[in-house]
Protein backbone atom coordinates (compact mmCIF):
# COMPACT_ATOMS: atom_id res chain seq x y z
CA UNK A 1 0.00 0.00 0.00
CA UNK A 2 1.36 3.22 -0.96
CA UNK A 3 2.26 5.92 1.68
CA UNK A 4 0.60 9.46 1.52
CA UNK A 5 3.55 10.70 0.99
CA UNK A 6 4.20 8.38 -1.54
CA UNK A 7 0.95 9.41 -3.52
CA UNK A 8 1.53 13.03 -3.00
CA UNK A 9 4.71 13.08 -4.21
CA UNK A 10 3.99 11.02 -7.17
CA UNK A 11 1.10 13.34 -7.87
CA UNK A 12 3.03 16.73 -7.35
CA UNK A 13 5.33 15.27 -9.81
CA UNK A 14 2.85 14.79 -12.34
CA UNK A 15 1.13 17.72 -12.34
CA UNK A 16 4.63 19.81 -12.54
CA UNK A 17 5.29 17.53 -15.67
CA UNK A 18 2.57 18.31 -17.07
CA UNK A 19 2.67 21.88 -16.79
CA UNK A 20 6.40 21.85 -17.77
CA UNK A 21 5.48 20.27 -20.88
CA UNK A 22 2.76 22.43 -22.20
CA UNK A 23 5.07 25.50 -21.19
CA UNK A 24 7.83 24.25 -22.76
CA UNK A 25 5.80 23.03 -26.06
CA UNK A 26 4.22 26.96 -26.02
CA UNK A 27 7.92 28.16 -25.40
CA UNK A 28 9.08 26.21 -28.66
CA UNK A 29 5.99 27.08 -30.49
CA UNK A 30 6.54 30.83 -30.18
CA UNK A 31 10.16 31.21 -30.19
CA UNK A 32 9.78 29.22 -33.67
CA UNK A 33 7.09 31.74 -34.89
CA UNK A 34 9.03 34.67 -33.85
CA UNK A 35 12.52 33.30 -35.29
CA UNK A 36 10.41 32.42 -38.90
CA UNK A 37 9.03 35.64 -38.51
CA UNK A 38 12.39 37.07 -38.46
CA UNK A 39 13.84 35.25 -41.41
CA UNK A 40 10.87 36.00 -43.47
CA UNK A 41 11.72 39.83 -42.73
CA UNK A 42 15.86 39.63 -43.57
CA UNK A 43 14.72 37.91 -46.84
CA UNK A 44 12.16 40.61 -47.91
CA UNK A 45 14.46 43.36 -46.69
CA UNK A 46 17.11 41.71 -48.97
CA UNK A 47 14.65 41.51 -52.16
CA UNK A 48 13.61 44.78 -52.10
CA UNK A 49 16.86 45.75 -52.10
CA UNK A 50 17.74 44.40 -55.54
CA UNK A 51 14.25 45.07 -56.53
CA UNK A 52 14.89 48.92 -55.90
CA UNK A 53 18.02 48.98 -57.94
CA UNK A 54 15.99 47.46 -60.79
CA UNK A 55 13.43 50.03 -60.63
CA UNK A 56 15.87 52.65 -60.54
CA UNK A 57 16.82 51.70 -63.74
CA UNK A 58 19.90 48.97 -62.83
CA UNK A 59 20.93 46.69 -65.35
CA UNK A 60 20.74 43.20 -64.25
CA UNK A 61 24.67 42.62 -64.87
CA UNK A 62 25.43 45.47 -62.96
CA UNK A 63 23.25 45.01 -59.56
CA UNK A 64 24.92 45.04 -56.02
CA UNK A 65 24.61 41.68 -55.27
CA UNK A 66 24.86 40.44 -51.36
CA UNK A 67 27.19 37.62 -50.30
CA UNK A 68 25.57 34.31 -51.08
CA UNK A 69 26.80 32.70 -47.92
CA UNK A 70 24.52 35.15 -46.25
CA UNK A 71 21.43 35.72 -48.43
CA UNK A 72 21.35 33.95 -52.16
CA UNK A 73 19.93 35.94 -54.58
CA UNK A 74 18.70 35.62 -58.28
CA UNK A 75 16.96 37.58 -60.53
CA UNK A 76 14.36 35.95 -63.35
CA UNK A 77 13.18 37.96 -66.09
CA UNK A 78 9.43 37.62 -67.38
CA UNK A 79 10.64 34.74 -69.37
CA UNK A 80 12.23 32.74 -66.77
CA UNK A 81 15.71 33.34 -67.74
CA UNK A 82 18.44 33.85 -64.55
CA UNK A 83 19.28 37.61 -65.84
CA UNK A 84 21.51 37.77 -61.82
CA UNK A 85 22.84 36.05 -59.66
CA UNK A 86 25.64 35.40 -57.26
CA UNK A 87 28.44 33.60 -58.71
CA UNK A 88 29.02 31.15 -55.81
CA UNK A 89 25.02 30.32 -55.92
CA UNK A 90 24.96 26.83 -57.78
CA UNK A 91 21.56 26.27 -58.29
CA UNK A 92 18.32 27.21 -56.00
CA UNK A 93 15.42 24.64 -56.03
CA UNK A 94 12.95 22.77 -53.77
CA UNK A 95 9.74 25.29 -54.90
CA UNK A 96 7.92 26.09 -57.98
CA UNK A 97 8.70 29.45 -59.30
CA UNK A 98 5.56 32.09 -59.51
CA UNK A 99 3.40 32.83 -62.71
CA UNK A 100 4.65 35.09 -65.11
CA UNK A 101 3.32 38.16 -65.51
CA UNK A 102 0.59 39.38 -67.44
CA UNK A 103 1.54 40.61 -70.55
CA UNK A 104 4.68 38.31 -70.10
CA UNK A 105 6.37 35.85 -72.49
CA UNK A 106 5.04 32.69 -72.63
CA UNK A 107 6.88 29.64 -70.33
CA UNK A 108 7.18 31.91 -67.22
CA UNK A 109 7.04 30.05 -64.54
CA UNK A 110 4.73 29.54 -61.06
CA UNK A 111 5.55 30.34 -57.83
CA UNK A 112 3.71 28.62 -54.69
CA UNK A 113 2.48 31.18 -51.39
CA UNK A 114 0.28 33.65 -51.42
CA UNK A 115 -0.30 36.16 -54.37
CA UNK A 116 1.70 38.95 -54.83
CA UNK A 117 -0.34 41.48 -57.13
CA UNK A 118 -3.84 40.80 -58.13
CA UNK A 119 -3.83 38.39 -60.95
CA UNK A 120 -0.31 38.54 -61.03
CA UNK A 121 -0.47 42.15 -62.69
CA UNK A 122 3.00 43.65 -62.64
CA UNK A 123 3.70 46.64 -60.97
CA UNK A 124 4.09 50.03 -63.07
CA UNK A 125 7.42 51.01 -64.55
CA UNK A 126 9.90 52.09 -62.09
CA UNK A 127 8.54 50.54 -59.15
CA UNK A 128 8.61 47.54 -56.71
CA UNK A 129 5.44 45.57 -55.71
CA UNK A 130 4.18 46.37 -52.26
CA UNK A 131 3.80 42.73 -51.13
CA UNK A 132 6.03 39.78 -51.43
CA UNK A 133 5.27 36.01 -51.38
CA UNK A 134 7.26 33.80 -49.35
CA UNK A 135 8.36 29.93 -49.96
CA UNK A 136 10.90 27.72 -48.42
CA UNK A 137 13.68 25.80 -50.55
CA UNK A 138 17.19 24.64 -51.30
CA UNK A 139 20.28 26.26 -52.22
CA UNK A 140 23.73 25.56 -52.99
CA UNK A 141 26.09 28.00 -52.72
CA UNK A 142 29.87 26.73 -53.69
CA UNK A 143 29.20 23.43 -52.42
CA UNK A 144 27.30 23.07 -49.28
CA UNK A 145 23.17 22.85 -49.69
CA UNK A 146 21.41 24.05 -47.22
CA UNK A 147 17.38 25.30 -46.38
CA UNK A 148 16.47 28.68 -47.02
CA UNK A 149 13.43 30.77 -46.36
CA UNK A 150 12.92 33.12 -50.14
CA UNK A 151 10.99 36.24 -50.28
CA UNK A 152 10.00 36.74 -54.29
CA UNK A 153 9.77 40.66 -54.77
CA UNK A 154 8.42 41.81 -58.14
CA UNK A 155 9.67 45.25 -59.70
CA UNK A 156 9.51 46.67 -63.12
CA UNK A 157 12.96 48.60 -65.04
CA UNK A 158 11.35 52.17 -66.41
CA UNK A 159 11.52 50.19 -69.41
CA UNK A 160 8.62 48.46 -68.60
CA UNK A 161 10.37 45.02 -68.09
CA UNK A 162 9.30 43.03 -65.18
CA UNK A 163 11.86 40.98 -62.90
CA UNK A 164 11.29 38.86 -60.22
CA UNK A 165 13.59 39.17 -57.25
CA UNK A 166 14.32 35.72 -54.92
CA UNK A 167 16.78 36.52 -51.78
CA UNK A 168 16.68 33.50 -49.15
CA UNK A 169 18.14 33.63 -45.64
CA UNK A 170 19.38 30.44 -44.19
CA UNK A 171 16.61 28.21 -41.86
CA UNK A 172 19.89 26.90 -40.19
CA UNK A 173 20.00 29.52 -37.18
CA UNK A 174 16.29 29.42 -36.75
CA UNK A 175 16.53 25.39 -36.05
CA UNK A 176 19.74 25.18 -34.44
CA UNK A 177 18.15 27.88 -31.97
CA UNK A 178 14.77 25.55 -31.80
CA UNK A 179 16.99 22.80 -31.47
CA UNK A 180 19.12 24.38 -28.68
CA UNK A 181 16.31 24.93 -26.79
CA UNK A 182 14.17 21.61 -27.18
CA UNK A 183 17.33 19.83 -26.47
CA UNK A 184 17.73 22.32 -23.01
CA UNK A 185 14.37 21.61 -21.74
CA UNK A 186 14.77 17.68 -22.23
CA UNK A 187 17.81 17.85 -19.86
CA UNK A 188 16.43 20.48 -17.66
CA UNK A 189 12.86 18.76 -17.30
CA UNK A 190 13.86 15.58 -15.82
CA UNK A 191 16.80 17.11 -13.44
CA UNK A 192 13.63 19.89 -12.13
CA UNK A 193 11.20 17.31 -11.74
CA UNK A 194 13.87 14.96 -9.78
CA UNK A 195 14.06 18.40 -7.44
CA UNK A 196 10.37 19.18 -7.60
CA UNK A 197 9.90 14.79 -6.25
CA UNK A 198 12.97 15.65 -3.69
CA UNK A 199 11.22 18.86 -2.07
CA UNK A 200 7.77 17.46 -1.99
CA UNK A 201 9.02 14.29 -0.28
CA UNK A 202 10.93 15.84 2.57
CA UNK A 203 7.65 18.73 2.93
CA UNK A 204 5.61 15.85 3.25
CA UNK A 205 7.44 13.56 5.69
CA UNK A 206 8.20 17.11 7.71
CA UNK A 207 4.32 17.99 7.48
CA UNK A 208 2.77 14.53 8.56
CA UNK A 209 5.27 13.85 11.07
CA UNK A 210 3.25 15.06 13.78
CA UNK A 211 0.47 12.86 12.24
CA UNK A 212 2.87 9.70 12.80
CA UNK A 213 3.27 10.82 16.60
CA UNK A 214 -0.38 10.89 16.56
CA UNK A 215 -0.71 7.54 15.42
CA UNK A 216 2.20 6.12 17.33
CA UNK A 217 0.43 7.14 20.30
CA UNK A 218 -3.03 5.99 19.26
CA UNK A 219 -0.89 2.64 19.30
CA UNK A 220 0.65 2.88 22.38
CA UNK A 221 -3.10 3.62 23.91
CA UNK A 222 -4.32 0.76 22.24
CA UNK A 223 -1.63 -1.44 23.81
CA UNK A 224 -1.31 -0.44 26.35
CA UNK A 225 -4.97 0.32 27.80
CA UNK A 226 -4.11 3.56 29.57
CA UNK A 227 -6.93 6.29 28.59
CA UNK A 228 -5.01 8.84 30.83
CA UNK A 229 -2.42 9.43 28.06
CA UNK A 230 -2.55 12.07 25.64
CA UNK A 231 -1.40 12.79 22.11
CA UNK A 232 1.10 15.18 21.24
CA UNK A 233 -0.71 18.44 20.13
CA UNK A 234 1.24 20.36 17.46
CA UNK A 235 2.14 23.86 17.83
CA UNK A 236 1.14 24.81 14.52
CA UNK A 237 -2.56 25.78 15.12
CA UNK A 238 -3.18 24.19 11.59
CA UNK A 239 -5.69 20.78 10.70
CA UNK A 240 -3.11 18.47 12.42
CA UNK A 241 -3.46 20.45 15.56
CA UNK A 242 -7.02 20.35 15.34
CA UNK A 243 -7.00 16.25 14.79
CA UNK A 244 -4.68 16.06 17.77
CA UNK A 245 -7.18 18.28 20.03
CA UNK A 246 -10.33 16.39 18.60
CA UNK A 247 -8.57 12.87 19.54
CA UNK A 248 -7.30 14.18 23.11
CA UNK A 249 -11.36 15.45 23.61
CA UNK A 250 -12.09 11.73 22.24
CA UNK A 251 -9.73 10.49 24.41
CA UNK A 252 -11.02 11.91 27.84
CA UNK A 253 -14.66 11.12 26.63
CA UNK A 254 -13.58 7.68 26.75
CA UNK A 255 -11.45 7.81 29.93
CA UNK A 256 -14.58 9.28 31.42
CA UNK A 257 -17.10 6.75 30.17
CA UNK A 258 -14.49 3.88 30.89
CA UNK A 259 -14.42 5.02 34.50
CA UNK A 260 -18.07 5.57 35.08
CA UNK A 261 -19.10 1.89 33.34
CA UNK A 262 -16.25 0.19 35.93
CA UNK A 263 -17.85 2.62 39.07
CA UNK A 264 -20.93 1.12 37.64
CA UNK A 265 -20.21 -2.20 38.20
CA UNK A 266 -18.42 -1.94 41.52
CA UNK A 267 -21.18 -0.11 42.39
CA UNK A 268 -23.63 -3.12 40.90
CA UNK A 269 -21.87 -5.43 42.12
CA UNK A 270 -21.49 -3.75 45.68
CA UNK A 271 -25.83 -3.33 45.11
CA UNK A 272 -26.13 -7.27 44.24
CA UNK A 273 -23.99 -8.52 47.06
CA UNK A 274 -25.47 -7.59 50.05
CA UNK A 275 -29.68 -9.01 48.93
CA UNK A 276 -27.68 -11.83 47.39
CA UNK A 277 -26.11 -12.22 50.69
CA UNK A 278 -28.91 -12.07 53.05
CA UNK A 279 -31.01 -14.61 50.81
CA UNK A 280 -28.41 -16.87 50.92
CA UNK A 281 -28.10 -16.61 54.86
CA UNK A 282 -32.07 -17.26 54.81
CA UNK A 283 -32.20 -20.06 52.58
CA UNK A 284 -29.00 -21.23 54.81
CA UNK A 285 -30.98 -20.86 57.91
CA UNK A 286 -34.12 -22.52 56.70
CA UNK A 287 -32.47 -25.85 55.36
CA UNK A 288 -31.18 -26.60 58.53
CA UNK A 289 -34.02 -24.95 60.74
CA UNK A 290 -37.37 -25.23 58.46
CA UNK A 291 -39.50 -23.84 61.41
CA UNK A 292 -37.34 -20.39 61.23
CA UNK A 293 -37.62 -19.38 57.70
CA UNK A 294 -38.69 -16.11 56.94
CA UNK A 295 -40.65 -16.56 53.62
CA UNK A 296 -41.61 -12.72 53.61
CA UNK A 297 -38.20 -11.80 53.53
CA UNK A 298 -36.95 -13.90 51.23
CA UNK A 299 -39.55 -12.91 49.07
CA UNK A 300 -38.63 -9.11 50.21
CA UNK A 301 -35.48 -9.99 48.98
CA UNK A 302 -36.09 -11.69 45.80
CA UNK A 303 -38.47 -8.80 45.11
CA UNK A 304 -35.37 -6.30 45.49
CA UNK A 305 -32.92 -8.07 43.33
CA UNK A 306 -35.05 -8.19 40.93
CA UNK A 307 -35.77 -4.68 40.85
CA UNK A 308 -32.40 -3.83 40.48
CA UNK A 309 -31.62 -6.11 37.81
CA UNK A 310 -33.82 -4.30 35.99
CA UNK A 311 -32.71 -1.21 36.61
CA UNK A 312 -29.29 -2.03 35.89
CA UNK A 313 -30.46 -3.27 32.32
CA UNK A 314 -32.69 -0.01 31.62
CA UNK A 315 -29.57 1.91 32.35
CA UNK A 316 -27.12 -0.17 30.42
CA UNK A 317 -29.59 -0.04 27.23
CA UNK A 318 -29.68 3.49 28.04
CA UNK A 319 -25.65 3.80 27.86
CA UNK A 320 -25.95 1.72 24.77
CA UNK A 321 -27.09 4.47 22.77
CA UNK A 322 -31.25 2.50 23.19
CA UNK A 323 -33.64 5.48 21.55
CA UNK A 324 -36.77 3.61 20.82
CA UNK A 325 -38.85 5.35 17.77
CA UNK A 326 -42.36 4.90 16.19
CA UNK A 327 -44.15 5.14 19.81
CA UNK A 328 -47.31 6.59 20.32
CA UNK A 329 -46.99 9.95 21.95
CA UNK A 330 -48.77 10.41 25.42
CA UNK A 331 -51.12 12.62 26.93
CA UNK A 332 -48.84 13.85 30.21
CA UNK A 333 -52.01 15.39 32.35
CA UNK A 334 -53.76 11.73 32.05
CA UNK A 335 -50.69 9.92 33.15
CA UNK A 336 -50.04 12.93 35.51
CA UNK A 337 -53.45 11.89 37.20
CA UNK A 338 -53.45 8.22 36.98
CA UNK A 339 -49.74 7.72 38.68
CA UNK A 340 -50.54 10.48 41.79
CA UNK A 341 -54.16 8.46 42.18
CA UNK A 342 -52.63 5.10 42.40
CA UNK A 343 -49.59 6.56 44.95
CA UNK A 344 -52.28 8.35 46.86
CA UNK A 345 -54.46 4.73 47.36
CA UNK A 346 -51.39 2.71 47.69
CA UNK A 347 -50.15 5.36 50.82
CA UNK A 348 -53.17 4.93 52.85
CA UNK A 349 -53.45 0.87 52.14
CA UNK A 350 -49.25 1.04 53.69
CA UNK A 351 -49.69 3.53 56.91
CA UNK A 352 -47.98 6.18 54.78
CA UNK A 353 -51.68 7.91 54.50
CA UNK A 354 -50.09 11.26 56.41
CA UNK A 355 -48.62 12.10 52.63
CA UNK A 356 -50.94 14.32 50.21
CA UNK A 357 -50.87 14.41 46.98
CA UNK A 358 -52.02 16.95 45.01
CA UNK A 359 -52.26 18.13 41.44
CA UNK A 360 -52.25 21.12 39.24
CA UNK A 361 -52.94 20.59 35.68
CA UNK A 362 -52.79 23.26 33.68
CA UNK A 363 -52.56 22.09 30.26
CA UNK A 364 -52.82 18.59 28.47
CA UNK A 365 -49.48 18.24 26.34
CA UNK A 366 -48.28 15.36 24.13
CA UNK A 367 -44.70 14.11 24.33
CA UNK A 368 -43.07 11.53 22.80
CA UNK A 369 -43.02 7.80 23.87
CA UNK A 370 -43.05 5.37 24.74
CA UNK A 371 -45.87 5.56 27.45
CA UNK A 372 -43.98 3.45 29.80
CA UNK A 373 -40.18 4.94 29.82
CA UNK A 374 -42.55 8.48 30.77
CA UNK A 375 -44.53 6.66 33.52
CA UNK A 376 -41.21 5.46 34.85
CA UNK A 377 -39.63 8.86 35.11
CA UNK A 378 -42.66 10.43 36.69
CA UNK A 379 -43.07 7.29 38.85
CA UNK A 380 -39.46 7.79 40.10
CA UNK A 381 -40.07 11.63 41.01
CA UNK A 382 -43.50 10.81 42.65
CA UNK A 383 -41.64 8.13 45.20
CA UNK A 384 -38.40 9.78 45.62
CA UNK A 385 -40.92 13.04 47.11
CA UNK A 386 -43.16 10.53 49.07
CA UNK A 387 -40.04 9.45 51.08
CA UNK A 388 -39.41 13.04 51.93
CA UNK A 389 -42.31 14.63 52.01
CA UNK A 390 -43.89 15.45 55.70
CA UNK A 391 -47.36 15.81 54.74
CA UNK A 392 -47.37 17.38 51.13
CA UNK A 393 -46.50 16.54 47.59
CA UNK A 394 -47.38 18.70 44.82
CA UNK A 395 -47.66 17.49 41.03
CA UNK A 396 -48.02 20.77 38.65
CA UNK A 397 -47.86 20.50 34.75
CA UNK A 398 -48.36 23.45 32.36
CA UNK A 399 -46.87 23.91 28.75
CA UNK A 400 -44.50 27.08 28.06
CA UNK A 401 -42.45 27.72 24.67
CA UNK A 402 -43.35 24.29 22.92
CA UNK A 403 -42.09 22.55 26.36
CA UNK A 404 -44.38 20.63 28.50
CA UNK A 405 -43.06 21.61 32.14
CA UNK A 406 -43.51 18.87 35.07
CA UNK A 407 -42.64 20.09 38.77
CA UNK A 408 -43.17 17.82 41.86
CA UNK A 409 -42.49 19.67 44.97
CA UNK A 410 -42.56 18.21 48.66
CA UNK A 411 -42.62 19.62 51.69
CA UNK A 412 -39.44 17.91 53.37
CA UNK A 413 -36.23 18.48 54.38
CA UNK A 414 -35.13 19.54 50.78
CA UNK A 415 -31.79 19.01 49.26
CA UNK A 416 -28.24 21.22 50.07
CA UNK A 417 -27.38 23.75 46.72
CA UNK A 418 -23.77 21.69 46.77
CA UNK A 419 -25.51 18.34 46.08
CA UNK A 420 -28.05 19.25 43.54
CA UNK A 421 -26.01 17.61 40.85
CA UNK A 422 -24.63 14.77 42.59
CA UNK A 423 -28.23 13.39 43.70
CA UNK A 424 -28.45 12.03 39.89
CA UNK A 425 -25.58 9.63 40.05
CA UNK A 426 -25.79 6.39 39.75
CA UNK A 427 -25.80 4.85 43.56
CA UNK A 428 -26.06 8.00 45.59
CA UNK A 429 -27.91 8.26 48.71
CA UNK A 430 -27.80 11.65 50.51
CA UNK A 431 -29.39 10.22 53.70
CA UNK A 432 -27.30 7.77 55.17
CA UNK A 433 -29.94 7.07 58.09
CA UNK A 434 -32.42 5.75 56.13
CA UNK A 435 -32.40 2.21 55.77
CA UNK A 436 -31.28 0.36 52.68
CA UNK A 437 -34.58 -1.14 52.28
CA UNK A 438 -36.83 1.93 52.31
CA UNK A 439 -33.99 4.41 50.48
CA UNK A 440 -33.66 1.75 47.73
CA UNK A 441 -30.18 1.40 45.70
CA UNK A 442 -30.15 5.54 44.79
CA UNK A 443 -30.61 4.49 40.79
CA UNK A 444 -34.29 6.28 40.69
CA UNK A 445 -32.94 9.82 40.15
CA UNK A 446 -30.03 8.56 37.39
CA UNK A 447 -32.43 6.47 35.68
CA UNK A 448 -35.00 9.14 35.45
CA UNK A 449 -32.85 11.74 33.79
CA UNK A 450 -31.20 9.21 31.66
CA UNK A 451 -34.82 8.81 30.25
CA UNK A 452 -35.55 12.41 30.10
CA UNK A 453 -32.33 12.92 28.08
CA UNK A 454 -33.45 10.38 25.83
CA UNK A 455 -36.44 12.12 25.32
CA UNK A 456 -34.95 15.26 24.41
CA UNK A 457 -35.75 17.10 27.42
CA UNK A 458 -34.09 18.26 30.81
CA UNK A 459 -34.63 16.96 34.67
CA UNK A 460 -33.27 19.99 37.16
CA UNK A 461 -34.06 20.15 41.20
CA UNK A 462 -34.17 23.15 43.15
CA UNK A 463 -35.53 24.36 46.13
CA UNK A 464 -39.78 23.89 46.62
CA UNK A 465 -42.19 27.23 47.93
CA UNK A 466 -43.12 24.53 49.99
CA UNK A 467 -39.50 24.41 51.76
CA UNK A 468 -38.38 20.90 50.29
CA UNK A 469 -37.16 20.02 47.04
CA UNK A 470 -39.06 20.58 43.93
CA UNK A 471 -38.19 18.64 40.78
CA UNK A 472 -38.40 19.97 36.94
CA UNK A 473 -38.78 18.17 34.04
CA UNK A 474 -39.11 19.37 30.19
CA UNK A 475 -39.93 17.68 27.61
CA UNK A 476 -40.93 19.12 23.85
CA UNK A 477 -44.28 18.66 22.86
CA UNK A 478 -45.61 16.91 20.27
CA UNK A 479 -48.54 18.14 18.48
CA UNK A 480 -51.79 20.43 19.15
CA UNK A 481 -51.94 21.01 22.83
CA UNK A 482 -55.44 20.71 24.29
CA UNK A 483 -55.40 23.39 26.87
CA UNK A 484 -57.36 23.06 29.82
CA UNK A 485 -57.54 23.50 33.97
CA UNK A 486 -57.93 20.91 36.46
CA UNK A 487 -56.75 20.36 40.27
CA UNK A 488 -57.09 17.45 42.10
CA UNK A 489 -56.58 17.76 46.37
Amino acid sequence: MRSVRARTTLGATAVVAGALVAIGLAVVLLLRSNLAGQTDLQAEVTAREIAAQIAGGTPPARLDLPDADEHPVRVVDAAGRVRAADEDLRSVGGFTQRPAPRGAAPGDEESEGDDDDDDGVPPPSGQVSTDAEFVTGTATVEERRGDYRFAIVRASTPDGETFDVYAGTSLATTRQAVGTVVRAMLVGLPVLLVVVAGVTWLVTRRALRPVEAIRAELEAITSSGDLTRRVPVPGSRDEVAGLAATTNATLAALEESVARQRGFVADASHELRSPIASLRTQLEVAAAHPELLDLDGAVDDVVRLQHLAADLLLLARLDAGDRPSGAAPVELADLVRDETARREAAAGGDGAGNVTFRTNVDASPLVAGPRGRIERVLGNLLDNARRHADTVVLVTLRERGGEAVLTVADDGPGVPAAERERIFERFVRLDDARARDEGGAGLGLAIARDLVKAQGGTLAVGEAPLGGALFEVRLPVRGAPNSRRTENT
